[in-house]
């Protein structure tokens, strides 16, 4: 099959957003695992409900505004947005059934064998408990309330983005025949579950819900409660920002951050009990179509339930902790650039603790031979101490300048709030390039020293965030390499001043140059196994989309080539395809930790070319971020990676393998094999 024949061969791709289904999927797996604590189960269980509430609010809308546009595009395999919309319905209809059948069926059943009892019905309430429950509401909840009738001159409110409701139809003493309606939406800001007083060793818990529910007479003078129903809408999130508009990007931003909360409606959660004259009369008032509506049999906003991840005294429903370690700890840091010095440092977060990235910021901001700080901030926690830091250099007289990216999707207000802060520190801040995400994550340090300038670099596949750097797993390099460090001076020129971005010698940078440079480095393997030389790949991302990229690694299998793929998410290329991608094995891990680390690998001839990346390989990736894929160039580095990559391949128990039929399938030790967890493994080298 020739590339053209092959390029259109439209079951040679697997649909983008439907595949990110599947990998939501295998994280619900894993709050099926009887293996994993309870808690630690709930916790998995929590994560896929943020999950699908991000992809409807991003992935979505954004379909659902194609189609309402009159642009139904055809994805990768063939299908239409409008097909995809309503196999998306299908797909997170079975997903929800599922993820309800493990809370109620095994979770909630396994915490109230651990004394933690969450009760969802006020009939197994004690009288002290009712007692105790009016007490709460009175003082702390009924204030709060504001009861909202829905007739011809109130009209439908205006319901915040993912807040939870009361549906409540009642009717009026004087009338008993006419059915009123009325919202009381349960406040966010105080706790979903209240804990209830005992004086033995079982932890009890009533939902808020459940408390105003209890006392709905109060709300409605005269009016008889009949029904209460709970529901939630979900609305279009994703930013739209016109750069191209008056006035700055960070204006634009804050702007747009107003409409979030008050996008359309793509979605409607509401209790399956519900009638289904009240039903409608929501989906009309909302506009929402059949297929956006979901039944759910229990709790609604399962995303709260990590409320009880947090109690205190339950460690031992979790996860063993595992220490990070700080290689640095054991120098003082005025050795740190003279250690950097004798050669390149690679670290695994989170074994390795992230805190090493701090300590070098933070000598910096103090060492009076460090004259100028650049930085690129994608993400960071909200009590950093970086920001602390940057702010430090900037008042000790150093030049500091950050870029930072206003556009991170959801982060947008907090990133807002600590620019400005760096700002009034004296930090010259640079929000963004226009139309561009600033995704690629870069360290520069500027030094004198002996009478010469030196510049030392850090280089991440992860955020600047000592927070996601506990649970990520990422890698990162520090780096005086002259090549190396000339190639970031470079880039930073470029950024901060909108000059077009040259190509560099040893980095490979997106927009213009990182797709281009991983297929060239692909079909040099091509033409090595073409020439009879030993040829291998091997690819480690989040996500793999591009059409072209895929369309290269087919080539590579069909001319003999193996491929290891370890694509922790979105997955569009099809393995196993006789002929075509039958040399190509893809795995996803899903474990304790996010799989978060970019490594792209070349075998080259026996002389391999081992690069780390911020970037996955999909179009926005490579054509509307900046982006850098760096080189690890000392051999002892690239052993170490090689050591992770042999322990990865070898994982037997939270990798599963997909198949040409699109299943993933989960591996598990043979008889007499010996279990390998790969991400526990990596913890002890």
């Amino acid at each position: 099959m020739d590339k053209t024949e092959l390029s259109n061969n439209k079951d040679i791709f697997f649909e983008r957003e439907l595949s990110w289904i599947d990998f939501n999927f295998r994280v619900l797996e894993e709050a099926c695992d009887p293996t994993n604590p309870v808690l630690e189960r709930l916790k998995f269980l929590c994560i896929t409900e943020s999950n699908l509430d991000e992809f409807f609010m991003v992935r979505v809308a954004g379909l659902r505004d194609q189609v309402n546009s009159g642009i139904d595009e055809k994805s990768l395999n063939g299908m239409r947005s409008s097909e995809v919309i309503l196999e998306i319905s299908k797909k997170v209809n079975t997903f929800i059934q599922k993820q309800y059948e493990v809370l109620v069926d095994k979770i909630i059943p396994d915490l109230k064998a651990n004394n933690i009892n969450i009760i969802n019905n006020h009939s197994e309430l004690k009288t002290t408990e009712i007692a105790y429950i009016k007490k709460y509401y009175k003082e702390e909840v009924s204030s709060i309330l504001t009861p909202l009738a829905i007739d011809p001159s109130h009209p439908f409110p205006h319901l915040l983005n993912r807040s939870l409701n009361l549906a409540i139809t009642l009717t009026s003493d004087e009338d008993n025949a006419r059915n009123l309606f009325a919202i009381v939406q349960v406040p966010s800001l105080l706790p979903r579950f209240l804990e209830l007083p005992t004086t033995d060793k079982e932890r009890r818990f009533f939902p808020l819900e459940g408390i105003i529910t209890l006392h709905l007479s109060d709300l409605f003078y005269g009016l008889t409660v009949k029904e209460i129903h709970a529901f939630r809408i979900m609305r279009d999130s994703d930013l739209s920002i016109h750069e191209e508009l008056e006035g700055s990007l960070l204006t634009n931003v804050k702007k747009e951050l107003k409409n979030r909360f008050w996008g359309e409606a793509v979605r409607l959660d509401i209790h399956s009990k519900t009638p289904e004259n009240l039903k409608q009369s929501v989906m009309e008032l909302l506009k929402i179509q059949d297929h956006e509506i979901y039944q759910i049999p229990s709790f609604l906003n399962l995303g709260d339930m990590m409320y009880f991840y947090g109690l205190s005294g339950t460690s031992h429903l979790k996860f063993p902790v595992i220490p990070s370690i700080n290689k640095l700890s054991e120098y003082s840091l005025d050795k740190i650039f003279q250690l950097i010095r004798k050669g390149d440092i690679v670290f695994h977060h989170p074994y390795d603790s992230f805190q090493a990235v701090e300590d070098l910021l933070k000598f910096a901001s103090e060492d009076p031979k460090v004259l100028a700080i650049k930085m690129t901030l994608y993400r960071t926690s909200g009590d950093s101490p970086i920001i602390q830091y940057l702010k430090q250099a900037a008042e000790n007289g150093k030049q500091v300048t950050v870029l930072v990216e206003l556009k991170a999707r959801f982060d947008e207000e907090r990133n807002i709030i600590w620019a400005q802060r760096l700002e009034d520190s004296g930090v010259h801040v640079v929000y963004g390039v226009i139309g561009l995400k600033i995704h690629c994550k870069v360290l520069l340090i500027l030094r004198r020293e002996t009478d010469k300038l030196k510049r030392y670099v850090h280089l991440s596949t992860g955020n600047y965030n000592s927070s996601t750097a506990k649970y990520y797993t990422d890698l990162s390099l520090f780096t005086n390499n002259i090549n190396i460090t000339e190639d970031i001076g470079t880039l930073f020129n470029a950024l901060t001043s909108s000059a077009k971005m040259p190509k560099l010698s040893t980095i490979s940078a997106a927009p213009l140059y990182l797709r281009d440079d991983i297929l060239g480095l692909i079909n040099q393997e091509i033409e090595n196994a073409k020439a009879g030389k030993p040829a291998y790949i091997f690819l480690k991302m989040n996500s793999l989309v591009d059409r072209d990229l895929i369309l290269a690694l087919y080539e590579a299998s069909s001319v003999g080539i193996k491929v290891d793929l370890v694509i922790r998410g979105i997955c569009c290329l099809v393995p196993g395809i006789p002929g075509i991608s039958e040399n190509i094995v893809v795995r996803s891990i899903v474990g304790r930790f996010l799989e978060h680390s970019r490594i792209y690998i070349f075998h080259n001839s026996g002389k391999p070319k081992v690069y780390l990346s911020s970037a996955d390989c999909m179009p926005r990736n490579f054509f509307k971020r900046i982006e850098v894929m760096f080189p690890l160039l000392d051999e002892k580095i690239q052993n170490k990676i090689f050591k992770i990559i042999e322990i990865i391949l070898k994982d037997n128990v939270k990798a599963r393998i997909l198949g040409r039929d699109g299943i993933y399938r989960k591996l598990s030790p043979s008889e007499g094999e010996i279990p390998v967890d790969s991400q526990m493994e990596l913890a002890k080298i």
